[in-house]
């Protein structure tokens, strides 16, 4: 098997496994890394066809065991929910949450087309795509729903960024220490935003040259308050984008035709909740961006951008 990456040699029993769940005649030729990753080791792997062709499949590798059954199992599960719903996801083609045949767990999915899009320029016309997306994700009703969602965050394990306003983020912690408020539940990705999500044509000028190709990373889908999914892709773009664009989101949101919490306290609630929870690991989010290409958007930036957008939503809402 041709390694076309340095770390992306797949494992014997892996690549056993793999090979056992394609066609007759296939066989795997080469392997790259996929960046971007935090929790998983992503690799496209290209198989040979009968005909002398080619086709690409993704390999998830779980790098926490501690979740990898749990979130192996949820995106097994929504990856065949989503099949057919128009929702535009990667095919499942194999999985194996407790490593029984593979090294480490895994998971085996068609690949999508499209590019994930993290630069600022067309975000005028990107934003409300992804709006009207994540409104799709949560129109859907399964049959079965995933479990109930999981709050990421406690009030006591709060970082405060340096330099940050401490009567602002006490006010903030005070607002996640009352009751979680009531909500209509509905099927949420969990970890909706621009890094997972694939644009095709994405650099094409106008709105009709911005499509959605590809929704990934379904491992932690969940049931729950449709606003907690807006505020998770809000604080994602506040960090890539600026403050503003985090306000913006939950707009587009609602003028795809998606509903929000009916009160500002109940608004502000979700979003602070998020924002507050993204401060326990902002370094860690920003290093696949950097790596991506946004060198710009360094621990201490993100952490700055973090504490504006605080101050924004509790000066807006609060």
């Amino acid at each position: 098997m041709a390694n076309h990456h340095g770390t992306a040699a797949v494992q014997p029993l892996t690549l056993a496994w793999v090979s056992r769940h394609l066609e007759a005649g296939e066989r795997v030729v080469g392997a790259e890394a996929l960046h971007g990753g935090i929790t998983a080791e992503m690799r496209r792997l290209t198989v040979g066809t009968r005909d002398g062709g080619t086709r690409d499949l993704v390999l998830r590798t779980l790098v926490n065991a501690q979740h990898a059954k749990d979130w192996l199992n949820r995106e097994a599960s929504a990856l065949t929910l989503l099949t057919g719903t128009g929702v535009p996801a990667p095919g499942l083609l194999a999985v194996d949450p407790t490593a029984t045949h593979c090294e480490r767990p895994s998971l085996l999915m068609t690949q999508l087309a499209g590019l994930t899009v993290l630069d600022d320029g067309g975000l005028e016309t990107r934003v409300p795509v992804l709006a009207r997306q994540l409104v799709a994700i949560h129109a859907l009703r399964p049959a079965e729903r995933p479990p109930e969602y999981v709050a990421r965050t406690t009030a006591d394990t709060v970082v405060v960024p340096k330099g940050a306003d401490t009567a602002v983020w006490a006010a903030a912690i005070d607002v996640m220490r009352k009751p979680a408020p009531s909500y209509e539940g509905r099927f949420l990705h969990r970890d909706f935003h621009p890094g997972n999500v694939l644009f095709g044509d994405a650099l094409s000028p106008g709105a009709a040259g911005v499509r959605i190709t590809g929704v990934v990373d379904w491992a932690q889908t969940s049931w729950g308050p449709a606003d907690i999914d807006v505020a998770h892709c809000s604080t994602n773009l506040v960090l890539l984008h600026g403050p503003a664009w985090g306000l913006r989101f939950a707009e587009a949101y609602e003028e795809a035709g998606g509903a929000l919490a009916a009160t500002a306290s109940e608004r502000l609630y979700w979003r602070v909740r998020d924002g507050l929870a993204l401060s326990e690991e902002v370094r860690l989010v920003s290093r696949p961006w950097r790596a991506a290409g946004r060198t710009e958007l360094t621990a201490r930036a993100v952490e700055e951008r973090l504490d504006a957008y605080v101050a924004a939503l509790m000066d807006a809402l609060g």
